[in-house]
């Protein structure tokens, strides 16, 4: 009997900041084996999530990793968007974010995250954050596969 393939799960990452995006690219290439799609602002992100141009044949994420303080829409405003939008809330949202701040955590559990990670400063630190969300989040956890919302 053999060990069926594992799943690809796209990943959008939610991040302005370049160096945040590039240990996590790194983290992806080295280490994991999902794709990894990147927007840079809140706007973006949310164009991205309802398929609107230039992201009209993108697929729908399996998982989405947040900034809370991105330019143009807030990470708790995309937050808010995705988990009110039927077509949208069944998708996982991780919070990863620099800030530590009681009343962000609370806010993104009220706003229905379903985790909250304070980014780690040093490199190391960081890889290995990321390969325990994705562990989590693809290993552990089974994530819907309709890509309907349904």
């Amino acid at each position: 009997m053999s060990t069926p393939e594992p799943r690809i799960v796209n990943v959008l990452l939610v991040e302005d900041d370049p160096g945040d995006v590039l240990m996590t690219r790194e983290a992806f290439d080295e280490y994991l084996h999902n794709r990894l799609d990147v927007v840079t602002d809140g706007a973006e992100a949310l164009s991205y999530l309802r398929n609107e141009a230039p992201y009209a044949d993108v697929p729908r994420p399996d998982l989405i990793l947040l900034d809370l303080n991105l330019p143009r829409r807030d990470g708790r405003e995309v937050l808010e968007e995705v988990k009110k939008d039927p077509s949208l809330q069944h998708i996982p949202v991780i919070v990863l974010t620099t800030s530590q701040a009681e009343e962000d955590v609370l806010r993104s559990y009220q706003l229905h995250a379903n985790a909250y990670v304070t980014k780690p400063v040093d490199f190391e630190g960081f890889i290995e954050a990321i390969k325990q969300i994705d562990h989590f989040f693809v290993s552990v956890v089974q994530l819907p596969t309709g890509r309907d919302g349904g």
